[in-house]
């Protein structure tokens, strides 16, 4: 099959993502006012407790059957790889670019979490439906794709939620209890009272323990350090409590992992399934509801992406060492080390002889940040308008990167 129809194949998905993307930008604009950053937080609001659980539901519970699980068991350990290198290569990337430390979380977060639901379920079925598809007939091509797509969506989704929620979270917590310990540092109202705070033996300030005090005298001499060798203001703390503050387990339990659960035990067990699924069950009205609930998903995410990649052009400034950073590991780095690990499953028979399966395992490694990521960032108020930059950038070049992937990926499986 000739590169180009493989690249038309690979484009056309996209560009509907843009076109989305696109009104999202403009229904945000200050001429139409109809996408404003309130009414993004009501509809992200909206998303996070209602559209995505009832997405990931709906999905897994059709599509997702007790011998499908076996049979795609590699997949959860291919996502659960993707995170774990991009937060590697993140981490990196922290340390070479002395990334501020409220932005910590959010670089994590977008070098680890791909946007493995919305746009597989976008693209893999556009792709399965072109003419130039090397996957077969339309029709069963995307029914595998969609339960592929379903199942990368559940599992991201536990990811998501249960590990970059976290990092995010624990780093906007750090962020805030920073700055309210600087705003509850006194003001001095004289250099005189400044100076009394210094002992007179205190002659190298490098050497805060031998110092009774580390003072800072500006126009408002204001106490920027105070410690003391006999004071800490550390607690001692378990390991035990130092967990528990470091990870809330009660929110593992998010709305879209509640979903993953419930799309899981709908469709694995076999009595509740058919009670449910299928034109024929009994109370199929239900899943029909829920259904189309769900529908809205993709249109409010990729409208919320379009709202939020316009408030980018806006949006503070950002490192361009860190920008162009997060582009060469999810663009460059990651997928290079995914074709390796796909192919060396393949060889080793772990990956069973599916090329639709084996194309949607090497996406997961070339796609752009999750969008939930920009969710997360709202509903803690950290990196918010960061991550807008970020998204600007990082879904700009996806346009051409994913597609430029996504051609040689059908090339290699074909």
């Amino acid at each position: 099959m000739g590169i180009f129809q493989l690249f038309i194949a690979a484009s056309v998905p996209v560009l509907k993502v843009l076109i989305v993307t696109g009104v999202g930008a403009f229904i945000a604009t200050d001429y139409i006012g109809v996408l404003d950053k309130e009414a993004r937080k009501h509809l992200n609001n909206v998303v996070f407790y209602v559209f995505n659980p009832a997405l990931v539901a709906t999905n897994l519970s059709r599509t997702i059957t007790f011998e499908s699980v076996v049979l795609l068991w590699f997949m959860p350990i291919n996502i659960l790889l993707t995170f774990l290198i991009g937060s590697a290569f993140g981490w990196v990337l922290i340390q070479i670019t002395k990334a501020p430390h409220q932005l910590r979380g959010l670089i994590l977060g977008c070098c680890a979490a791909g946007n493995l639901g919305n746009m597989l379920l976008i693209t893999v079925p556009a792709t399965c439906k072109e003419k130039g598809s090397p996957f077969g007939a339309p029709d069963v091509c995307s029914k595998y794709g969609i339960a592929y797509a379903s199942l990368s969506m559940a599992i991201g989704a536990i990811f998501l939620w249960s590990y970059v929620y976290n990092i995010v979270r624990v780093s906007s917590r750090q962020t805030e209890d920073k700055q309210n310990a600087i705003d509850q540092v006194p003001k001095l109202e004289s250099t005189v009272d400044c100076t009394k705070l210094i002992p007179g033996n205190c002659t190298n300030v490098k050497d805060i323990e031998t110092c009774s005090a580390l003072v800072t005298c500006k126009d408002d001499c204001e106490i920027t350090q105070l410690l003391s060798a006999g004071y800490s203001t550390k607690k001692k703390v378990s390991p035990l409590q130092n967990m528990q503050s470091a990870i809330n387990f009660r929110n593992l339990l998010s709305p879209s992992t509640i979903g993953v659960i419930i799309g899981f035990v709908v469709g694995v067990i076999a009595p509740i399934r058919k009670t449910l699924i299928a034109e024929s069950a009994p109370l199929h009205v239900i899943q029909d509801s829920v259904s189309l609930i769900s529908d809205g998903a993709i249109p409010s995410l990729t409208l919320i992406l379009g709202g939020n990649l316009l408030q980018g052009l806006r949006g503070s400034s950002i490192r361009a060492s860190v920008i162009i950073g997060v582009i060469v590991v999810r663009y460059l780095l990651l997928p290079l080390v995914g074709i390796a690990i796909v192919k060396g499953a393949v060889l080793l028979g772990l990956v069973h002889a599916d090329p639709l399966y084996q194309f949607v395992l090497l996406v997961q490694y070339a796609l752009p940040p999750a969008m939930n990521i920009g969710t997360i960032t709202q509903l803690f108020g950290a990196g918010e308008s960061e991550c807008s930059v970020l998204f600007l950038w990082t879904y700009a070049l996806a346009s051409v990167s994913l597609t430029l992937w996504s051609t040689y990926f059908m090339w290699l499986v074909s």
